[in-house]
């Protein structure tokens, strides 16, 4: 039976994603921001946070966090998860929250999720509302070419046990559609014979792509980087993450 996206998939989402580095991935960010001079903790809104992995490694580094996502699914899991920490339901491109953070944070390529530089567009410039002067906002997103190429031989497979007993099975296949540039996941699960189809699509940003998106949000300063050394990314990175600064406020 197809679902939306990030639907029935929200149950067995951390099962499968266990190995995800989520807490290399803190590190990564929060070096960069100590090294750029921000505060080593503050106010935090983690966007697009699904079931909380991202959210709860800046928790435990001592940041006040908050979550959001728009799907009701993944925030229910989340909450479930992480009980003691504020989510809300939100869309990247619309949200209004009525306070600015010191971190605005957005991985695992979920600004992938949208589809046109338009809508990628208003979600940078909702972002950059979120923060305060000085903030920082860090996010990860797939290049074209890491959305053409996303898995060797086009799938991935495997079992993932449950912690209630029982294990979800898993079969994500992979193709890039040429005439709409986008690249689709055909995620198919099947837990004790029961089993659902979800097909997520996502369009790859090119730094070329990203630099006018990002002046146009009103940042004035940004690195576009290879995870996890910070390197300049090349025709062949699949993957590159932004760190764009808050102008300060004027005096």
């Amino acid at each position: 039976m197809q679902q939306p996206p990030f639907t029935a998939l929200a149950a067995v989402y951390d099962a499968i994603m266990a190995d995800v580095e989520y807490d290399h991935w803190a590190d990564f960010v929060l070096t960069y921001a100590r090294d750029g001079g921000l505060n080593t903790t503050g106010r935090a809104l983690d966007l697009a946070c699904g079931t909380g992995g991202f959210t709860h490694e800046l928790q435990q580094a001592g940041w006040q966090v908050t979550g959001l996502d728009a799907s009701r699914d993944m925030l229910a899991e989340a909450r479930r998860r992480l009980p003691d920490l504020t989510f809300v339901p939100g869309d990247l491109r619309t949200f209004n929250l009525g306070q600015t953070f010191d971190l605005v944070t957005c991985v695992f390529d979920s600004l992938n999720n949208l589809l046109t530089p338009a809508d990628l567009g208003a979600a940078l410039r909702r972002a950059r509302a979120h923060l305060r002067p000085g903030g920082l906002l860090a996010f990860d997103v797939n290049t074209r070419l890491g959305v053409q190429d996303l898995w060797d031989g086009g799938a991935i497979e495997g079992l993932a046990p449950l912690p209630g007993g029982g294990e979800v099975h898993y079969h994500w296949s992979h193709h890039f559609d040429d005439e709409a540039g986008l690249g689709v996941v055909q995620a198919l699960c099947r837990v004790e014979g029961e089993e659902f189809i979800e097909v997520h699509q996502e369009r790859g940003y090119d730094p070329a792509d990203l630099e006018p998106l990002l002046a146009g949000a009103g940042f004035e300063r940004w690195d576009i980087v290879e995870y996890p050394d910070y390197a300049p990314p090349t025709p062949e990175t699949p993957r590159v993450w932004v760190f764009a600064w808050a102008p300060e406020a004027q005096p």
